[in-house]
């Protein structure tokens, strides 16, 4: 009897450890499923439909990547500031955020896949604004915004420090920080272009770009240090979905919706 209870015992806790192995991926039967982590407030690339799902360009290119590649995906809403903790702490697998790539201080912190998408910054002001026709026009009096995390938030902080601006307005949300614009609360905003155009097909005769592009910035998927098989993985199915033209359809579909 105490040789049959102990066997019993024995299952359960192999079960039980068998059960409780794996990463942050689980398997939907045969198909592994990587958790993808993004901040939907970066249209077209990463954003939120009518139901609250998390929708964007960069939600379609992974997931062609993963069918391409046999692998399936599921989202997970996260604070921009959040997403590379999470990836480091193995929370999610995938950050697929309209990231830059180019980054030097994130190149030490995650790998990145090659770049799907090339960006510029630009500065916006209000349509009605005709002081303001480029970088050189912001003076030492004016608040500039921008968005949370992104390389647009760097160029303000930049410009602050450099004693070109009053003061870098930075906030969550493309929607709350181009509000602050419209209502006055502060001058200029900079933010990458695609978003930028993106916001303005929806509130017409709002705002308007103005000046040359400010830099070129590299957006790429990231995964966590190391992780060279899933890297791969991404590449090889961005490479593909290039080649058979459904790269380009992504692309045309959430720049003309």
């Amino acid at each position: 009897m105490k040789k049959s209870i102990m066997a019993v015992l024995l299952v359960m806790v192999l079960a039980f450890s068998l059960s409780a192995c794996g990463g942050s991926d689980k398997e939907s039967g045969d198909t592994v499923v990587y958790k993808v982590g993004t901040e939907p407030t970066f249209p077209p690339f990463d954003t939120t439909d009518d139901e609250q799902n998390i929708v964007g360009l960069d939600m379609d290119l992974i997931k062609a990547i993963g069918e391409d590649q046999g692998f399936d995906v599921e989202f997970e809403n996260l604070s921009f500031d959040g997403l590379v903790p999470a990836l480091k702490a193995g929370n999610i697998d995938i950050v697929a955020a309209g990231m830059n790539k180019d980054d030097p201080e994130r190149q030490k912190e995650v790998d990145f896949s090659d770049a799907y998408y090339e960006s510029q910054l630009y500065v916006a002001v209000t349509v009605d604004n005709d002081t303001i026709k480029s970088i050189d026009d912001l003076t030492s009096d004016m608040k500039v915004a921008a968005q949370t995390g992104t390389t647009g938030a760097e160029k303000v902080k930049e410009l602050k420090e450099e004693g070109k601006i009053k003061e870098a307005v930075i906030l969550d949300g493309l929607d709350t920080v181009m509000m602050q614009l419209i209502n006055g609360d502060v001058a200029a905003v900079i933010n990458d272009k695609p978003v930028t155009e993106a916001y303005m097909k929806k509130q017409t005769d709002k705002i308007k770009m103005v000046g040359d592009a400010l830099n070129a910035e590299n957006y790429g998927f990231a995964v966590q240090k190391g992780n060279d098989e899933l890297l791969e993985k991404i590449n090889a199915g961005l490479k593909n979905i290039k080649e058979d033209g459904t790269f380009d359809e992504l692309v045309d579909e959430w720049f003309n919706k």
